[in-house]
């Protein structure tokens, strides 16, 4: 094992893990951070998202040992009371149904919005065709990022 010093949301972490554990595992099982989800466990679905200095990373395909000096943002991190455009203009929009993959959801508006402050429908449609909602909001989704995107500008 190897020791490694991780930024997730704003604190300073010391983890001892082996350094191909992927970073989705030392969130959830070593710093209690449950809010980013196991979904397929090969990058494919977007439940694991988190952001990485800003932009969207999937977790569950990020060994803590490529992680670095970057700061790590989780859905716990992203604000403390849900007070994000993005997370306010998901409850807004009735986007949640059963929930499960809506942090990574989230986080990836997050990312978006960093990048590109008012997405077009195009640019929306590309970084959601990679996060599989099984309840089919994506029509809700949409809506949420052009509200969020709204807020933010």
């Amino acid at each position: 094992m190897a020791q490694y010093n991780i930024s997730v949301n704003g604190e300073q972490h010391q983890v001892d893990a082996p350094p191909d554990t992927p970073m989705l595992w030392v969130l959830r099982d070593r710093l209690g951070l449950t809010g980013t989800k196991y979904g397929c466990g090969i990058a494919a679905c977007g439940a694991c998202a988190i952001l990485l200095d800003g932009a969207e990373e999937r977790s569950c395909q990020l060994p803590i040992s490529e992680v670095g000096s970057k700061k790590i943002v989780t859905i716990e991190g992203l604000t403390r009371d849900g007070s994000h455009p993005a997370q306010r203009a998901w409850m807004e929009n009735d986007v949640p149904q059963c929930g499960y993959c809506q942090p990574g959801q989230v986080i990836a508006t997050a990312a978006l919005l960093n990048k590109s402050p008012k997405p077009t429908d195009a640019e929306i449609d590309q970084v959601f065709e990679t996060h599989i909602c099984r309840c089919g909001t994506y029509h809700r989704i949409r809506e949420a990022v052009k509200q969020a995107a709204k807020e933010t500008s």
